[in-house]
């Protein structure tokens, strides 16, 4: 049964998953609105059912999940079949779900709006392993699968009974999927797996994994599939749980397959479009992670604020310096820059257009700017900063995998000068 707050699904607010839609129609502003009612109508994306969504969101982060977020981080995991559960019931892993499978059938702002909303968790393990349950590991099987497919796996999922996983990166192939090695040959009704897939997220506590695999021995682009593949198959090894410098409380795993048997009922859509409809969800990917890295930027230049208002040095403190309040007001600038680009990016999305580019330039800036605000904030806190006790150190960290995750900057800028038409072509 879908979930929902009042007033989101009777005013017409859901829609078929994916594209071509808009969210609900904005509050129309009148003389005399008061100024909160004003900027709600003024806003470039969120209408006052997503501040609804995120305001119930905040409810379940500050009492289930932050507290928790220090003891996670030094355990190396987070109880993802617990935390999934609760964010299921209140229906936060299928907002832009259809609602005959469980979710709120709402358009992909709403879930832009989750993904914001998730940065307020104070480490970034915790809303990446969520954005892969809902965002990363679902949106092709969502919109390609048959029926019984997404009864068997999305529904569950939705509902925050079973952790979903992401196979596509291996040990030789992580920005080029093409390259992928992992095979998925046919024999019978089943495919016969074969391979491995490396930084997998939530892969020690995943349930299923959509995977990624040569399904024929055709062109790279056009000789893959994508699998919902059960965890609990023979031949599933998960090799080793990786120790990473950040997204401490989000387990990672390194995954074998041995002659892995599935039905070959599990396809996703059609055999040989694995690698297209994969590029389609890393648009909803890299989009999502933009997001989710705004309010840990906003709020370590606030708590670094806060601390050099009242850390003294030369008996004045450290924020009077030009050079250290004049970066923080650029940084705040752009962090504003980037969502003023996701937003844009996210608009254009839901109407049906490409949006590849934006998505790449978004995606670009945004990781290297988490890397340079957290650096440099980080040196404001001096030694203070080099601890694990303050959320500028854990930041430092995690931030640094949005420019290596879901496509590095490299791919990133190679993407945008396709599209300005200034890649070389290869002989």
């Amino acid at each position: 049964m879908a979930r929902c707050w009042p007033g989101l699904l009777a005013r017409g607010a859901w829609g078929r998953w994916g594209a071509g839609l808009s969210g609900p129609a904005r509050p129309q502003l009148r003389a005399g609105s008061s100024s909160r009612a004003a900027q709600e109508g003024a806003h470039l994306l969120y209408s006052r059912e997503h501040n609804a969504l995120r305001a119930s969101l905040r409810k379940i982060i500050d009492k289930e999940i932050n507290p928790f977020v220090d003891k996670w981080e030094e355990e190396g995991q987070f109880p993802a079949h617990k935390v999934f559960k609760t964010l299921g019931q209140a229906g936060f892993l299928g907002v832009n779900k259809p609602t005959e499978y469980g979710g709120m059938g709402l358009d992909f702002s709403y879930s832009i709006a989750v993904a914001e909303e998730l940065g307020n968790i104070r480490c970034g393990g915790v809303p990446m392993a969520i954005g892969v349950q809902t965002d990363m590991a679902t949106p092709a099987l969502t919109r390609f699968g048959s029926d019984e497919l997404k009864r068997q796996f999305l529904v569950p999922t939705i509902a925050g009974e079973v952790v979903a996983c992401l196979g596509v990166s291996e040990p030789g192939a992580g920005s080029d999927v093409a390259s992928i090695k992992t095979t998925a040959v046919r024999k019978g009704d089943d495919y016969i797996i074969n391979g491995s897939k490396m930084w997998i997220t939530s892969g020690c506590q995943a349930d299923w994994m959509c995977l990624l695999a040569n399904s024929s021995e055709g062109p790279p682009h056009q000789n893959k599939s994508l699998i919902c593949l059960p965890m609990n198959l023979p031949g599933v090894h998960i090799a080793k749980k990786i120790d990473k410098m950040g997204m401490r409380s989000s387990d990672t795993a390194h995954i074998f397959f041995e002659d892995v048997r599935v039905p070959s009922k599990y396809l996703i859509g059609e055999e040989g479009m694995g690698f297209t409809y994969q590029m389609l969800q890393f648009q909803e990917e890299r989009l999502w992670a933009v997001a989710n890295n705004l309010a840990p930027m906003e709020n370590v230049i606030q708590e670094t604020i806060d601390y050099t208002r009242q850390r003294k040095i030369y008996n004045q403190p450290v924020l009077h310096n030009q050079a250290v309040h004049f970066r923080l007001a650029e940084f705040a600038t752009e962090v504003e820059l980037v969502r003023s680009l996701l937003y844009q990016t996210v608009a254009l999305y839901i109407r049906g257009n490409d949006v590849t580019k934006f998505a790449s330039m978004a995606k670009l800036k945004a990781g290297r700017l988490a890397r340079e605000l957290s650096d440099n904030c980080l040196q404001f806190w001096g030694a203070m900063g080099f601890t694990n006790e303050v959320l500028v150190s854990r930041l430092y960290r995690d931030s640094r995998l949005l420019s290596i995750g879901a496509g590095a900057d490299e791919v990133m800028l190679s993407i945008i000068c396709k599209y300005m038409e200034i890649l070389p072509q290869k002989k």
